[in-house]
């Protein structure tokens, strides 16, 4: 099977890109907002995106002004934006990329599989739950995969390409396709906590809280030791202010209610403290550092 019509739901931080990038590979795509004013927002960011890539590959050499028009008119020709999910009917591939909820996200695929027609694709973006729960409330389980895009998703280059026990072999190779069609790379993985990096970093990100908490080491050292010993572009404390501290404690909870006795997943009591406190990294101006913009104040 081929994806040539792609639905997304949500135009957000991770919708819009998703839309942007699947666009660009040359799919049509309907994305559904709730509410108008989201959807034009959303849509005003690909244009500026989209936008902006065009302008950078003149730059580069890598296209003329005729041809990075015909890129900007012809991505967003290829875009139609909604407000009914009826509209989804005949996709090949709906993804999700709305709230991270698991109640709503199950909900909302239990209404795409009473929508959409028995052919379509279920995929969702989520960083953090089960495929599996989403697949079963779809109806079809075996047309249900994760395509778990990174943020920002027109820039990094992976996609996660999630499968189930129940995933249709051809249903994941169209899925992977569909990937590599956005200019990604995808990488396999079994339906496990985290997928592949979520399930590397969040524990990573863990230790270096719980050794700030023991007093092992300040949050300097403790960065600056993994950024110049291991060649990272940031320590683990500073990444944690750039993903969120309330997005990572939400992400170590849940995983800790589902699998409690594993001990990768504890969840530091530093972390628990700076959230209550409403200090939830650089999107807030302080976490475990200050920031002034995207820059430690």
């Amino acid at each position: 099977m081929k994806i040539q019509k792609v639905g997304v739901v949500g135009c957000g931080l991770m919708g819009h890109g998703i839309v942007q990038v699947a666009a660009q590979g040359g799919c049509d795509v309907v994305v559904v907002e709730a509410e108008q004013g989201f959807l034009d927002k959303g849509l005003g960011r690909i244009e500026k995106s989209v936008t902006k890539l065009s302008q950078k590959l003149v730059e580069k050499g890598k296209k003329t002004e005729e041809q990075a028009q015909e890129m900007v008119t012809g991505t967003l020709g290829r875009i139609t934006g909604s407000l009914d999910k009826a509209d989804l009917a005949d996709c090949d591939l709906v993804v999700d990329a709305i709230v991270e909820n698991l109640e709503i996200k199950k909900a909302l695929f239990a209404e795409l599989g009473g929508i959409c027609k028995p052919e379509t694709v279920f995929a969702s973006n989520t960083s953090s739950f089960p495929i599996g729960e989403m697949a079963d409330a779809s109806g079809r389980p075996d047309r249900f995969v994760g395509l778990h895009f990174f943020n920002p998703v027109q820039l990094m280059r992976l996609v996660e390409v999630v499968r189930t026990e129940s995933t249709d072999e051809d249903v994941f190779a169209a899925a992977r396709a569909f990937g590599e069609a956005c200019g990604k790379t995808p990488v396999s993985c079994k339906d496990t906590p985290g997928f592949v990096v979520n399930r590397l970093l969040v524990p990573y990100m863990t230790q270096a809280l719980l050794m700030l908490d023991r007093g092992d080491a300040s949050r300097e050292d403790i960065d600056a030791a993994m950024q110049l010993g291991c060649g990272h572009p940031m320590g683990p404390l500073t990444l944690t202010d750039y993903v969120g501290l309330d997005t990572t404690l939400f992400i170590l909870q849940g995983w800790k209610e589902r699998y409690p006795d594993e001990p990768a997943f504890e969840v530091p009591a530093i972390l628990e403290k700076l959230v209550a406190e409403g200090k939830l990294g650089r999107k807030t101006g302080e976490g475990f550092y200050k920031w002034d913009g995207d820059k430690k104040a």
